[in-house]
C-alpha cells in the first residue's frame, strides 16, 4: 500500500521530463478514440500552428501577448506560459467572449439560431451580434465573458470546458431571461406566474381569508376574524443575481456531467478547474472550482473574488463524506487526520487527530484501524486527496483512480463552484482599477498584494490612453511569477524559486464596465 501511495504521489507532483508518455495525460487509456476538439491555444491569441510549436519550449518558456488588444472586449490583457517540463503541453486554456442571451423559439415558431450560431462574431467584441452595444433588446441580452480552465492528467477537458461552458450557461440564463429584463420585478416562484414584489401571492392571500372566514365562523357571533400569522404564508424573495449565480452553478454541472459523456466516444483527458467571470447587468459573477483565483484591485485595494478549494480547504467536507460512504475508501484510508502517518509500534499510544465535526486538534487512542492510509496526506501544495490529487472541484476525472486500485476518486471531487458577485456599475473606477484572473502557476509564488502592487506600479507608468497598457501588465505580471532562468531553475525577486507551472492572467480593466450602462 505504502509503495502504490509513494508511486501515485510522485506521478501527480509532476517533474517529469517533457514528452514522456507517462506525464503528458494526453495519451492516456483513450489513443483509439478522436479528439474531441483539437489541441491548441485560446483563438483570441491569433497564433498560426508554428507560432503554437514554438511556445511549447520548456527550456525558453516564451511569454505569449496579444498581437490584436481589439481582439479582446474592454481592452482587457492576457498572458500566458507554458510549464518548465512538468507536462508535455501547456495544459492551461481560456476564453474571452461577447456572448447573447436570446428568447427561446415560441412553440410552432419559426426557430431562432442556437446559442452558437449568436455566441459571437468575427471579433470577440461582439460587434455583428445584432444588439445595441452591452445593452438589452427587445430579443435578448448580452453579456461579457472570461474564463480560465488549467488542466491536470492531459489537455482534454480543459480544451472542452473552453468550447462549452459558456453555451451551458446561456441555456440556463434562457431560462430566466424575461425575469432578468425587468428589473423591478422579483422571480416568480412557478414558471408562469406573474411576477410579484408583494410577500404574499394571491394563493397566499386566499388561503389567509379562507382561514379567517371559518375561524369566524366557529367563534362567537361578531367577534373579529383574526388571519393566523403571516409567516405561515410568506414567501421567500428570489433576487435576479441569485437567478444568475443558480445559472453559473447548474452550468458547471451540465459541463462536468457532458464531459463524462463524451469520454464515451472522444479522447477527453484527466480534468481541470475552471473559473469564469461574467459580466451581465452591471454586475460580476465570478464562478470558481479549483484552486485559481480572481482578485478586485480599486484604488490599490484588494478585494478577493474566489477561494481555492484544496485538500486542506475542504478537509471536513471530504471527511464527512467518507464518514458516511466509508465504502468510498476501499477498505485502504481512513477518513481521520494525523499530523503525520501513524505506525504500528504507536497502537494503544494517544495521538492527536482531527476529524470532520473538528476545528481543532485532540488526543485519541490509535487502533488498529488508524494504520491505514489517511484520506488527505500532506501539507500546503503537496496536499493530496487519496494520494492522488491536489484540488477538490473541477470538471472531468471521472475516470480518475488511486493508483494500481479500483478506487475511483471522482466522489470527493465536486463540480459545483462557489459564486461571489461585485457590483461593478455602483462604484467609480479609474484606469488603474482592474480585475486579475490567473491560474495557480501565478498564486503559488506570488500573493495577493505582491501581485496588486505589480499591476498598481507598472499602469502608473503606462500612459493612461495606451489600449495596450493591460496586456502589457498581464506580460509583465506573468514575467514575475516565471522568473529568469538561473543555475538550471526559474528565480523571481530575492532570490526565491520561480513557478515552474503553466500561468495564464486575464487583467480587465473595470472602467469600461461603467460605461455599458
Amino acid at each position: 500500500m505504502l509503495t502504490r501511495m509513494k508511486s501515485a504521489v510522485a506521478t501527480f507532483m509532476g517533474g517529469m521530463m517533457a514528452g514522456s508518455a507517462a506525464n503528458t495525460g494526453d495519451h492516456l487509456g483513450a489513443s483509439d478514440l478522436p479528439l474531441r476538439y483539437p489541441y491548441t491555444r485560446p483563438d483570441f491569441l491569433g497564433l498560426s500552428p508554428d507560432e503554437i510549436e514554438c511556445s511549447a519550449d520548456h527550456i525558453a518558456r516564451p511569454i505569449l501577448i496579444l498581437k490584436e488588444t481589439e481582439r479582446l472586449p474592454w481592452a482587457t490583457g492576457y498572458a500566458e506560459v507554458i510549464n518548465a517540463g512538468k507536462s508535455h503541453l501547456n495544459e492551461d486554456q481560456a476564453c474571452c467572449e461577447v456572448m447573447a442571451i436570446m428568447r427561446r423559439p415560441s412553440v410552432g415558431g419559426t426557430p431562432n439560431k442556437t446559442p452558437t450560431d449568436l455566441r459571437r462574431s468575427s471579433l470577440p467584441n461582439g460587434e455583428g451580434l445584432g444588439l445595441r452595444k452591452n445593452s438589452d433588446t427587445e430579443q435578448g441580452l448580452s453579456f461579457h465573458y472570461w474564463a480560465l480552465f488549467d488542466g491536470h492528467a492531459g489537455s482534454g477537458a480543459a480544451v472542452v470546458a473552453s468550447k462549452l461552458l459558456q453555451h451551458h450557461i446561456i441555456e440556463h440564463l434562457q431560462d430566466v431571461l424575461e425575469i432578468l429584463r425587468n428589473p423591478d420585478q422579483l422571480a416568480p416562484i412557478v414558471q408562469g406566474e406573474e411576477p410579484t414584489n408583494h410577500h404574499l401571492t394571491p394563493t397566499s392571500h386566499r388561503g389567509i381569508n379562507r382561514a379567517a372566514s371559518l375561524r369566524g365562523a366557529a367563534g362567537a357571533p361578531g367577534s373579529p376574524s383574526q388571519p393566523p400569522p403571516s409567516r405561515f404564508f410568506t414567501e421567500k424573495k428570489v433576487q435576479h443575481e441569485s437567478l444568475v449565480m443558480g445559472a453559473i452553478e447548474n452550468a458547471f454541472k451540465e459541463m462536468d456531467a457532458q464531459i463524462e459523456k463524451d469520454k464515451a466516444v472522444f479522447n477527453v483527458s484527466g480534468g481541470c478547474t475552471a473559473l469564469c467571470v461574467l459580466f451581465l447587468l452591471g454586475k460580476l459573477y465570478v464562478g470558481n472550482a479549483g484552486d485559481s483565483r480572481a482578485i478586485v484591485i480599486r484604488a490599490a485595494e484588494v478585494i478577493p473574488m474566489s477561494t481555492e478549494f484544496t485538500p486542506e480547504s475542504e478537509r471536513q467536507r471530504l471527511q464527512f463524506l467518507a464518514y458516511m460512504q466509508p465504502r468510498l475508501l476501499g477498505g485502504e484510508f481512513t477518513h481521520l487526520e494525523f499530523p503525520r502517518r501513524v505506525q504500528r509500534k504507536e497502537v494503544g499510544k494517544r495521538m492527536l487527530y482531527r476529524d470532520f465535526t473538528m476545528s481543532g486538534w485532540a488526543y485519541k487512542t490509535i487502533e488498529d484501524d488508524d494504520l491505514k492510509f489517511p484520506l488527505i496526506y500532506g501539507e500546503g501544495k503537496k496536499a493530496r486527496v487519496l494520494a492522488t490529487i491536489g484540488v477538490t472541484r473541477g470538471l472531468g476525472d471521472h475516470e480518475l483512480k488511486v493508483h494500481d486500485s479500483n478506487i475511483y476518486i471522482k466522489p470527493f471531487l465536486s463540480c459545483c463552484p462557489e459564486v461571489k458577485v461585485y457590483p461593478l456599475t455602483q462604484y467609480e473606477h479609474g484606469t488603474d482599477d482592474v480585475l486579475v484572473m490567473g491560474t495557480d502557476g501565478l498564486w503559488d509564488v506570488l500573493s495577493n498584494q505582491e501581485v496588486a502592487d505589480a499591476v498598481t506600479c507598472f499602469l502608473a507608468n503606462c500612459d493612461p490612453d495606451d489600449q495596450h497598457r493591460y496586456t502589457m501588465a498581464a506580460q509583465d505580471l506573468v514575467m514575475r511569477a516565471r522568473g529568469v532562468l538561473k543555475d538550471r531553475g526559474w528565480r523571481i525577486a530575492n532570490d526565491r524559486l520561480g513557478s515552474g507551472d503553466d500561468i495564464s492572467v486575464f487583467i480587465i480593466p473595470l472602467m469600461y464596465g461603467n460605461r455599458q450602462v
